[in-house]
């Protein structure tokens, strides 16, 4: 049955008769951050934008079944988890030995859920339900006043999926692994069958992954950008050969699954009919490349059977990370630290297109257009500039590439314009801290679900930390100007 909240309990009122002891567990459990944090997130829209996800979870849950861990409590265990960058285990393990975080997750003395069902109710918060939270506490950060709207940067970044890195003969190992598993496996389903060809489920992992490891070999001999040796290309000739066969023996599979199987037969076989479309443009696109030599486009590349969507990205850095598997992601900035907006692209679209999504997004939160808007060179175009006048924006900081005519330089050096640059170098460190801190720099959730929610996990705890730290700040006031003297 699913419960919005705990009763309240206020976990160090009984450690006041000891004056002794309570001065130093109340230095603990008043950590400045955490809490503001809990002032911050006590809101109510917060919870019942969840609630909405969960109460569809099962039917009948809100009459049947046994209590569940509150609502409350799993969007702040969510909270939490990305606040100190902890797995699953490790919340578990801390919120349960800690009376501060007891208190701030509102778990106070019941029980804490275990890893698997905190994640288990974590997957079924909506990808759509996270962006809402996320807007939620960009709201509440105009109600707290830690921001006005009055600037706007903005700029991208990449997010790397959690996969390895994607060679022709990894991922045809890959296929056969996965594939061979699913077949040994629905051998043991259909063993008891009479008149079912056992031949069908042959697993061939342990062959593909010796030709693997010898394509391997081979190229760490050869020099670096140097053709494929014959030798290498015979050896993936066997590979693909190999692919071949557990990919045929997979679709022959399917219908006597369907048919044999039971439940986790038909589980088996929906898993089969998802992972044969990607093979099959695995070993297309590894024919195509060792051996007819021909280039395929980035766009129609697979890098990976877990997690398709990943795209490859180059932006112009330099070595090691000249190319980026996952996803491009565009964040818009305004002026304390708040991420307005997140944007999970596709491919890698040039930085000019995402300018007018930017401004639109911070018309319909703010009701007003930013004052001063900066971007990096990348996104400077006429048309961009142009929209932005006509937005209302009265300044608008792109530098333009390339050759300058005198008088674009003596706009660009007007005092207002190196102002904003100086503004919009402030998002490379909010980059970095995202990056480091709230662990956007590579994705552990899986699929493009699991993606969006992970990015917006990382830009929803952003924002309320920088709440919390605009709260904790004093206020200044504003000087009136002097009286003048006549």
């Amino acid at each position: 049955m699913l419960r919005l909240r705990y009763s309240p309990v206020d976990l160090f009122e009984p450690l006041q008769a000891f004056p002794d002891i309570y001065v130093d567990i109340a230095d603990l459990a008043m950590d400045p951050i955490l809490a503001a944090l809990d002032k911050i997130m006590d809101d109510e829209q917060l919870v019942l934008l969840a609630w909405n996800d969960y109460v569809t979870r099962r039917p009948h849950c809100l009459h049947t079944g046994r209590p569940s861990t509150p609502v409350e409590v799993l969007l702040r265990l969510q909270a939490v988890r990305r606040l100190y960058g902890w797995a699953y285990r490790t919340v578990h393990t801390q919120v349960r030995g800690s009376l501060a975080l007891r208190q701030f997750t509102r778990v106070y003395g019941h029980k804490v859920p275990n890893h698997a069902t905190m994640n288990d109710w974590a997957r079924a918060l909506q990808p759509a339900t996270t962006r809402l939270i996320h807007r939620r506490v960009v709201e509440l950060a105009v109600a707290h006043q830690a921001t006005t709207g009055q600037k706007l940067r903005t700029d991208g970044t990449v997010v790397e999926t959690h996969i390895h890195y994607p060679t022709d003969s990894s991922l045809l190992a890959d296929s056969v692994r996965v594939l061979g598993r699913m077949l040994s496996a629905g051998r043991e389903l259909v063993g008891a069958v009479p008149g079912v060809d056992k031949s069908r489920f042959v697993n061939r992992s342990r062959s593909s992954k010796r030709l693997a490891r010898e394509i391997a070999n081979c190229a760490r001999q050869a020099k670096k950008g140097a053709p494929t040796q014959p030798r290498q290309r015979k050896l993936y000739k066997k590979l693909l050969k190999t692919t071949q066969q557990s990919l045929d023996h997979a679709r022959q599979a399917i219908p006597v699954l369907r048919q044999h199987g039971a439940q986790a037969g038909q589980a088996l076989a929906a898993s089969l009919t998802h992972y044969i479309p990607l093979v099959e443009r695995v070993i297309d696109q590894a024919y195509q490349r060792v051996v007819l030599g021909k280039q395929v486009p980035a766009a129609k590349k697979v890098v990976s059977l877990f997690e398709p969507h990943t795209a490859i990205i180059r932006r112009g850095k330099p070595a090691p990370r000249e190319t980026e598997f996952g996803r491009k992601v565009w964040l818009d900035e305004v002026e304390g630290g708040i991420i307005t907006d997140y944007r999970i692209l596709v491919g890698n679209p040039p930085d000019e297109r995402q300018f007018a999504a930017s401004l639109r997004n911070h018309a319909q939160l703010f009701s007003h257009p930013p004052d001063t808007v900066s971007a990096d060179r990348g996104v400077y175009s006429p048309d961009n500039e142009q929209a932005a006048r006509d937005a209302g924006v009265k300044h608008v900081c792109m530098p333009q590439p390339g050759r300058r005519t005198p008088e674009r330089v003596a706009h660009e050096q007007q005092q207002w314009f190196r102002l904003a640059r100086r503004f919009q170098a402030g998002i490379e460190g909010r980059i970095s801290v995202i990056k480091r801190a709230r662990q956007l720099d590579r994705c552990l959730d899986k699929g493009t679900a699991g993606f969006e929610k992970w990015v917006g996990w990382g830009c929803i705890v952003n924002n309320l930390i920088a709440i919390a730290q605009a709260s904790l700040q004093p206020r200044r006031r504003k000087r009136r100007p002097a009286a003048s003297v006549a």
